[in-house]
């Protein structure tokens, strides 16, 4: 409660300056301008609430984020009990709170635990919610699913319709997930996330369910095995988007995101980001690109404040912050202004950040009084602006020294018991008398003075009505009310200019995130020394001269580049073979990586590299997402390759590693090749086809057809000794051998076991029966001997209870049999 008041006191000489003291209430602690924009920035954050089970070894997860209103969901996932792969999630979306079941295991409880007591985590540690475990009830979380209310869902669509709808998107056969989906259903409707003030007929926003994608290592991280043998320290989150997202404001990393979930085929659009990223990359444009990249830094979430503004819920930090953004903006416009026009996202910042963002930034500077605001905590606006409101706040500010002399007649009218008095002024109640509480002042009725209106009692403290408050109240009025109201109307005329210039800073934060974007992408391209691909419509297929594996060539101490050829009509279909661990995944990735930079925009780890018509990429590679599919690995390979083969042109580019390899050689061998003849059977329209494999009997036994369309490639070894070298080198040939005695040699199988292995091996492409080791056999034989002398010479024979019978019948007999 805000007071202006003056007390003077009864002293033994009577009145005087002395004994008269006038003074404010200390105002409420209010952040200061950092703080201010700490908490607008945590509040540009999306909010991300995670749901998670954990059940006989796997993991059920879901999570809510409030900046798309969306709910994610990964199918249940086996863990291991420390439960690493739940805190490579959290790790990964920092969510602002975790639900789980209050009825958990040990393991759980202890992880949940740790993470409580993390207080260093950064951004800050989750808030740890318990819900009672009849919420994750599996019919109640179904029904809460099937009965939600989805703004995605048309009203037209029958009850049945909906319950298929949402079949064909959750996995009801993932029990842990639906739970923690029902779950986190019940968490949002109790919380009420991003409605917290709407009616209760308002439900949380749900604008679809989504499962997380792992695909090429684009978001997620899982690498191939081979990685973690030369850095097995590396942090999880190594990805694609990671390595080249260094933008500097969020909208700026939004935008980045969206390219790379919607690659692009037009050209012209390809290239005007191309020609900004070389741009950059020039020596003497280092230094602009850093300025570019500071002013971006202050770049913030201008519609968010737009939306506060049309709902009249402006807070003090939104000025300072649109005030920072649009002279930010105009740093970046007369930078832009000085840099070639020819290029086209210079040119659209020079033209379209307009003289209206300078119009706002010097309202805003000219009226906003940002000190006054934060130390008030609301908007408060400069001297000079309105003299109708720097007057009444002169007369507030000479408010002490005015009611020091009112109280002081006041008190030579009281009862020459009251030793002092003040005058005080209340916002909403006005001015009034206050007065100590006297001993005798017992009762209501005590309080009762002659020419006084008793109001109420506070603090040991009487406060009254007089003739003299009475008419400072009709004399000043509600100082501090009428200038909050007037400073309030000022703030809305603010924020109508504003608004009425809203379009330009939406345009703002379009271009401003596009350049964001571009300055992460060059500064990528300059660290890894990435060039510029080229685009060619007329060729179908792609062509690569020393192309690199983006992540991989960050994880190796030394990495072989490789060069790939699929355009035109002549080997459309390659078959690559060679051991394992040889690099045949990697190089498989890296082909699909590089063109699906290039159709991003981005420059790529190659010497050259010419793009031509690609529509689609489609992969056939085990990733961590496969695993949590609750299929076998043979359904998983079956149904990534059916949506190849169902879709993909001859544009297309398919990347299929080890298919077949999850079920019985022989039938996971004649689907391989069934699938390839199909595509082979289509001729020159037939896709572009990358086909990793082991199966070598699809050579040797000539399971293709003889032709131009298919070629035959192999990574280049090279045995030394007993040793087998790597070149990671991709030629033409086919391998002879899988060389999987030497891998199973590094794994550190025992030599006895590989060496039978081979032998074995070799029986069996020798067309000869395979029989038991002698030398094993007999050594078998002695050890059972040798058992059954120990049992004889054990035997009491003096015992009276001893039954030779029972002995001969259940030691010996057996024991004979298995030696002979």
């Amino acid at each position: 409660m805000a007071t202006v008041g003056a007390t003077p006191a009864r002293t033994p000489q009577g009145p005087g300056p002395g004994g008269a003291s006038a003074g404010f209430l200390s105002p409420a602690l209010v952040p200061g301008p950092g703080e201010a924009d700490e908490e607008d920035d945590e509040e540009q954050l999306a909010e991300i609430h995670l749901c998670v089970l954990w059940n006989s070894g796997y993991l059920g997860i879901a999570y809510y984020d409030t900046s798309d209103s969306t709910i994610y969901f990964m199918p249940d996932a086996p863990d291991h009990e420390s439960l690493k792969l739940l805190q490579r999630v959290l790790d990964e979306i920092s969510p602002r709170s975790v639900v789980t079941s209050a009825k958990q295991d040990e393991n759980m409880t202890c992880f949940l635990g740790k993470l409580a007591s993390q207080e260093h985590r950064e951004p800050k540690r989750p808030e740890i919610i318990f819900l009672p475990s009849v919420d994750f009830g599996l019919e109640i979380s179904k029904q809460r699913l099937l009965s939600g209310n989805y703004s995605f869902i048309p009203d037209s669509m029958t009850t049945t319709e909906k319950i298929l709808f949402l079949s064909s998107i959750i996995p009801f056969d993932c029990l842990l997930t639906v739970r923690a989906l029902g779950g986190l259903l019940k968490f949002l409707g109790r919380r009420r996330i991003g409605v917290e003030l709407e009616d209760y007929n308002v439900s949380v926003p749900i604008l679809g369910f989504k499962k997380f994608v792992f695909v090429l290592q684009i978001f997620k991280s899982e690498s191939h095995p081979s990685v973690y043998k030369v850095a097995s320290g590396l942090k999880e989150g190594l990805s694609l988007f990671g390595i080249l997202n260094r933008c500097r404001c969020k909208w700026g990393e939004k935008l980045l995101r969206l390219w790379f979930t919607r690659p692009t085929q037009d050209l012209g659009e390809l290239n005007s980001r191309l020609d900004v990223i070389q741009f950059f990359l020039l020596p003497q444009n280092l230094d602009m690109a850093q300025m570019l990249h500071r002013l971006l830094g202050h770049i913030k979430n201008v519609p968010l404040i737009l939306k506060r503004m049309k709902l009249s819920h402006t807070k003090v930090s939104d000025w300072h912050v649109l005030y920072k953004t649009v002279y930010s903006a105009l740093g970046l416009r007369d930078a832009c202004r000085s840099l070639p026009q020819s290029i086209q996202l210079f040119r659209d910042i020079s033209q379209e950040f307009s003289d209206d963002l300078h119009h706002i930034a010097s309202l805003i500077g000219k009226v906003v009084d940002f000190e006054g605001s934060l130390a008030e905590n609301r908007f408060t606006v400069l001297p000079n602006i309105d003299p109708e409101i720097d007057e009444k706040k002169r007369r507030l500010m000479g408010l002490p020294g005015f009611l020091t002399e009112v109280a002081r007649k006041e008190l030579e009218n009281l009862d020459s018991r009251i030793p002092s008095c003040s005058v005080i002024y209340i916002p909403l109640i006005g001015f009034l008398l206050s007065i100590p509480r006297l001993p005798s002042m017992v009762e209501a009725s005590d309080f009762e003075i002659e020419g006084l209106d008793f109001m109420f009692l506070s603090e040991e403290k009487l406060h009254y009505r007089s003739a003299r408050t009475k008419e400072l109240d009709a004399l000043l009025g509600d100082l501090h009310c009428d200038i909050r109201d007037q400073e309030t109307l000022l703030m809305y005329q603010l924020q109508c200019q504003v608004l009425a210039r809203a379009a330009v800073l939406t345009r703002v934060l379009d271009l401003a995130s596009r350049l964001d974007v571009l300055l992460s992408l060059a500064s990528a391209a300059r660290d890894y020394g990435y060039s510029r691909p080229c685009y060619s419509p007329r060729l179908l297929g792609v062509r690569i001269q020393n192309g690199r594996h983006p992540l991989m060539e960050l994880c190796a101490r030394t990495f072989v580049p490789n060069s790939t050829e699929c355009g035109g009509d002549k080997g459309r279909v390659k078959v690559i073979t060679g051991p394992n661990s040889s690099g045949k995944s990697i190089y498989l990735k890296q082909v699909g990586l590089i063109t699906f930079m290039a159709l991003v925009g981005s420059f790529v780890p190659a010497e050259e590299a010419e793009i031509g018509a690609v529509d689609a990429i489609f992969t056939r590679i085990h990733s961590c997402e496969s695993i949590s599919l609750g299929l076998s690995t043979f359904m998983i390979d079956l149904n990534q390759v059916a949506k190849a083969v169902n879709n993909a042109t001859e544009r297309s580019l398919v990347l299929i590693d080890e298919f077949g390899k999850g079920t019985n050689t022989v039938d996971g061998l004649a689907l391989l090749a069934a699938v390839l003849r199909h595509w082979l059977a289509l001729g020159p329209t037939c896709p572009h086809i990358f086909v990793a494999t082991n199966f070598l009997s699809l050579v040797q036994l000539q399971l293709l057809p003889q032709g131009p369309l298919v070629q035959y490639l192999t990574m280049t070894t090279c045995e030394d000794g007993n040793d087998l070298v790597f070149f990671y080198q991709v030629c033409e040939g086919v391998a002879t051998a899988s060389h999987a005695s030497h891998t199973a040699a590094q794994a550190g199988l025992p030599d006895k076991l590989i060496a039978r292995g081979k032998e074995v091996s070799d029986l069996i492409c020798s067309g000869k029966s395979i029989k038991p080791v002698k030398e094993l056999l007999k050594e078998k034989q002695m050890e059972n001997c040798h058992i059954l002398v120990d049992k004889f010479l054990k035997l009491d024979l003096e015992d009276p209870n001893l039954d030779l019978d029972i002995f001969m019948s259940r030691e010996v007999l057996p024991a004979a049999t298995a030696i002979l």
